[in-house]
């Protein structure tokens, strides 16, 4: 089983370019989607043509902004929206599907924002979604991918320097987040492969050419409870794929 998660920067504006080209190259069992900006009708419509895949999506209240989907050719158990939390589950930020063996939880984490004006709300949500996952955890193994706004060590973006405590993504209250995750079960599980690969990243600035020149950051996981990791064979990065501002990255089961 090949899962794939991506943040698409728009699910209507990738469409008009490989997008479909690339799904199929890609031939995910189970695609997970960021930022869709669209409503449910919205990405239903332009995934249209897209036959061997049950779609599920959750759109935020306000149009054009945020969102989840998931295509998985096999159909689930169940799956739900949204955290059960009210002040965080406005946006469209997460969808879990449920299957035998495990829960796949898809999500797209708050964006600390320009000025650093959500960094507060960040660190709220990063702990409910933390307690969230544990819950689940307590049924069956979770999946948990997704775009986590936010490098975890200096090895997962080309700037630590110059960016730390100064820039969304790389504050100190972040990255505390992210230990939560990692030293409360989940395994991150590119580093689990690839403790020391360098210059492998997920999203890169549209400004100074900053893609073309490798200038990134990873901001997109899977982490995985440690009782699913024997199961994971490997987990990938598809940085030569665009299209969007993000690149897939992806695990084989």
């Amino acid at each position: 089983m090949k899962i794939i998660s991506w943040n698409v920067n728009g699910i209507r504006a990738i469409a008009k370019k490989d997008f479909f080209k690339d799904v199929e190259q890609m031939n995910p069992d189970i695609l997970c989607l960021q930022e869709t900006k669209a409503q449910d009708d919205q990405v239903a419509e332009t995934l249209f043509g897209i036959t061997d895949y049950k779609i599920y999506s959750n759109s935020a209240e306000r149009k054009g902004y945020s969102g989840t989907a998931i295509l998985s050719k096999q159909e689930p158990l169940s799956f739900s929206r949204d955290m059960g939390i009210t002040e965080h589950d406005t946006e469209g930020r997460v969808l879990c599907l449920e299957y035998e063996a495990f829960y796949l939880v898809n999500v797209y984490v708050p964006n600390s924002g320009n000025e650093l004006k959500r960094l507060d709300y960040r660190q709220e949500w990063d702990k409910a979604f933390f307690d969230y996952l544990k819950k689940l955890e307590q049924n069956k193994p979770v999946i948990v991918c997704g775009d986590f706004n936010v490098a975890h060590k200096p090895i997962d973006l080309a700037r630590p320097k110059e960016n730390y405590n100064k820039t969304a993504g790389y504050m100190q209250e972040e990255i505390d987040g992210m230990d939560r995750f990692t030293q409360g079960g989940m395994v991150d599980t590119f580093r689990h492969f690839y403790p020391e690969k360098e210059k492998t990243y997920s999203w890169w600035s549209y400004r100074a050419g900053a893609r073309a020149k490798n200038v990134g950051w990873r901001i997109d996981y899977f982490l995985v409870s440690e009782s699913c990791l024997p199961n994971v064979k490997n987990a990938f990065i598809l940085m030569e794929v665009m299209g969007s501002d993000h690149c897939p990255v992806g695990i084989e089961m």
